[in-house]
Parts: C-alpha cells; structure tokens; sequence
C-alpha cells in the first residue's frame, strides 16, 4: 500500500470530522470489497473471450479511466518526473509485473471454474502479507501469527494431496497481490501516479495484441455488440474499486480494515458454489476449514494488537 503523504498523516482532525472520515472510509472499504466480491460475475459472463484479450481491455479501459484523473488532478508533472526517475524503474516493473499476473489469474481463474480456488488464496492473502514482512521488511511474527500461518498452510498441504496436485491458483494469486503491496510499501510511487505509470508499462503488447485478436479470422465470437460493450467496461470495473480501496486504506485503522477484507473471498466462494456451480467436496471443505481456522486466529490477533500501536500490513494491497 503506497505511504500516505507527510501532510496528510499530520492533520489533526476534530472529533465531529474524525468521525466523518472514518464513516466515509468505512463506505469507500465496503464498496471496494463489495465490489472485487462480485466481479466475478462480470468475468463470467465474458468467459468466452480469452483471458489476455480481456486483461487487455482492462489495461487499455484503466489507462483512459486513469488519464482522465491525471490529468483533472494535474498529476501529469508527477507522471513523468517518474517516469524519467531511471532508480524507480525496477520498482515500477516488479509491481507491474505482479499485479498483471494477479488479474490475468484472477480472469483465468473464473473462466476454468475455479473460482473456489481463488477466493482461497485472497482468504490467506494477509498471511501472505505477514510472511513477507518478516522476511523482507524484519517484521516479527506473533505466535497468534505463526500458528494462523501453519494452519492455513495445512489446509493448502491437505488439499494438494486429496486432489493429487498443486493448488497453484489459490497460491499465485495471495503471492502475487503480496508482493505487490511490498512493493509499493518499500518504493517511492505516489497512489493514483504509480498506478498510472504501472499501467502504461503494460500498454504497448496490448496495443498490438487486443487489435489482432479482433480482427484476426475467428473473432466473430468475441466481437459481437454485447461482448465490445463489456469490454469497453472493463476499465472502469478495475480503476474505481481500486481507487475507494486506497480512500479507505487512508480513513480507517488497519483493524477495520482486517475485518472488510474479508468479504471478498467470502462473496466469492458463495458465487463460486451457488451461482457458477463449481464443486465444493470434502477436499476443499476440509481446506476451507483449515483457513478459516487460521483467519479467526488472525483476526483474534488484529484485535489484540489494534491499540498498541504496532505496524503490520493490512489486506489485499490493490491499489
């Protein structure tokens, strides 16, 4: 998640205006993850155009959507003062990097029926997170912590050996959204700036690749009025959400946040079992489980930590 600018985090609020914030960033966080909860059905309803057609369009809708904000805010400046900083560079590539395999697995994902596996991994994303931290950023685990790690591991452990393969959705895509919010944790990229620059860095394949899958032979079935008219929507489905996420991430204590986090994953997994029809046995019941277990853990631990005051980074860092 990108640092809140220095002016911003020394305002001193009153308490009628503290309390305003904090129910705005409580309506931007709900919407945000109401939104990524139900998404899912508007991927499935494209499930007939190949998944890097559509990241293509959400690459080209989000940049359009993105220019419009630069230049409204008068970012342009900014834009390109990062895009000359030649240091930033491996920064902006390695986030570019994840969160394009993110949404490209997270589209994938949907259109195979595998939707379940999915909202497993955005369960244990903030495990995830909390590894990194250690790892990179020497961050110490609590045992709350490393006990909520080891049984969420247990689950994905279980499931690998019931189903005789890797669980590797449910792996790549909290890997990849990690990642990520280290990046832009540890980097010098400012929120709406870095995603913009993010972004353009994915432009020029997609300009060469969506055209010639539209117009190449074959494409009658991706090219119908219904199909053009959501993907033109695409952009605005990927940059909004994105954009009340980090209006919440700047309101609300990272408790809060702990707690919204989970009602994507969970609107997800209901998507996935009730209205995509996606099977949910003893494997994935067991595994399901397990995470769960481990996400109480978590939470518990949220909890008991919220008032001391220690850092530790919150959930899916889409931005």
């Amino acid at each position: 998640m990108s640092q809140t600018t220095a002016s911003a985090e020394n305002i001193t609020l009153s308490p009628t205006a503290e309390s305003n914030s904090h129910r705005a960033g409580l309506w931007f966080g709900i919407g945000a993850y109401l939104w990524w909860g139900l998404v899912p059905t508007y991927f499935k309803v494209l499930a007939h155009v190949p998944a890097l057609v559509v990241l293509g369009h959400r690459i080209l809708g989000s940049i359009v959507l993105l220019a419009i904000l630069t230049t409204i805010g008068r970012h342009w400046p900014s834009v390109w003062h990062l895009l000359t900083r030649i240091k930033a560079w491996p920064w902006l590539i390695a986030s570019t990097t994840f969160i394009a395999t993110n949404w490209f697995i997270f589209i994938y994902a949907i259109e195979h029926n595998r939707l379940v596996e999915a909202s497993l991994g955005y369960f244990i994303n903030p495990l995830v997170t909390v590894v990194l931290g250690m790892v990179f950023l020497s961050e110490r685990m609590r045992k709350l912590q490393w006990a909520a790690v080891l049984i969420a591991a247990s689950g994905l452990v279980y499931l690998t050996i019931a189903r005789g393969g890797l669980p590797w959705i449910a792996i790549v895509l909290p890997i990849s959204f990690a990642f990520y919010g280290l990046i832009r944790k540890k980097a010098p990229l400012g929120v709406l700036t870095g995603l913009f620059v993010e972004t353009l860095l994915m432009l020029p394949f997609f300009l060469v690749y969506v055209p010639y899958m539209h117009l190449r032979a074959g494409a009658e079935a991706i090219d119908t009025p219904g199909t053009l008219a959501l993907l033109s929507l695409a952009g605005v489905i990927t940059t909004i959400p994105m954009l009340w996420y980090v209006a919440a991430a700047r309101k609300l204590p990272l408790v809060t946040l702990g707690f919204l986090q989970f009602i994507a994953p969970s609107l997800q997994l209901l998507t996935a079992v009730l209205a995509f029809g996606e099977p949910f046995g003893r494997d994935r019941l067991v595994a399901c489980a397990a995470i769960w277990v481990a996400m109480v853990i978590f939470v518990i631990d949220l909890l008991r930590t919220a008032g001391r005051g220690r850092s530790m980074v919150s959930g899916p860092a889409i931005e």
